[in-house]
């Protein structure tokens, strides 16, 4: 069982593709993580990289607590399949006082229902098909992140009509209501931008904004 510690814990609870590379990359990264499973195999497998890997068929509130779910930073919930298990393990962590809670979510119904019960909903399949229609759609779009309030962090490769021009005499925040939060240039990223620094040919600037004005932004400048 995990006891309380001064750095951040995690539990992760189901164990598919999801759940098991969280768990992973968390664990790699030298955090306490719990992870919980009804498969045998997939916690075997977690125990190379976790002390707390644990079998459980049923996920009652007593469960979770002898488990030390209570002691966690955060739970993340990843049973989106099973919709009624998802959301009654969800409020089970809940009522157990967890800090954070977020919650896999597979449909906007499921969704709205851990929402109200108290997590933090991800939705990882949308998600990526976004990810990937962005790319598809928008060949000078590298990557994005999509945040609340219809604002996304993206990647934009420059093209020729940027080229040669100053960061000062672009007024992408005036003009589109965009801020550049880093630009990526010879394998490095600058997060302190120059005014006077000079686009070049293959730099990636990343921008922060609403989404509406990022696809105005694409249209005129993108390729």
């Amino acid at each position: 069982m995990l006891g309380k510690k001064e750095s951040a814990s995690y539990a992760v609870i189901g164990l598919g593709r999801f759940g098991m590379a969280l768990a992973k990359e968390l664990a790699v990264a030298g955090k306490d993580v719990i992870a919980v499973d009804n498969n045998e195999n997939k916690v075997k497998e977690l125990r190379v990289y976790t002390d707390y890997a644990y079998v459980a068929d049923e996920l009652t509130k007593e469960v979770l607590e002898d488990m030390g779910i209570q002691n966690c930073d955060t739970v993340i919930v990843c049973i989106g399949e099973k919709i009624d298990t998802s959301i009654l393990v969800t409020l089970n962590v809940v009522n157990l006082g967890v800090h954070r809670v977020i919650a896999k979510a597979i449909s906007e119904d499921q969704g709205a229902v851990l929402e109200k019960i108290g997590a933090e909903v991800v939705y990882p399949e949308r998600d990526m098909a976004l990810r990937l229609a962005k790319k598809l759609l928008t060949s000078s779009v590298m990557d994005y992140i999509s945040l609340d309030n219809d604002v996304e962090i993206t990647e934009i490769k420059i093209t020729d009509r940027l080229t040669g021009r100053c960061v000062r005499d672009f007024p992408i925040r005036q003009k589109f209501g965009l801020n550049i939060i880093a630009i990526e240039y010879g394998g490095k990223t600058d997060t302190e931008i120059r005014p006077d620094y000079a686009f070049q040919d293959g730099d990636v600037i990343v921008v922060i904004g609403k989404s509406e004005n990022v696809q105005r932004f694409e249209r005129e400048y993108g390729c």
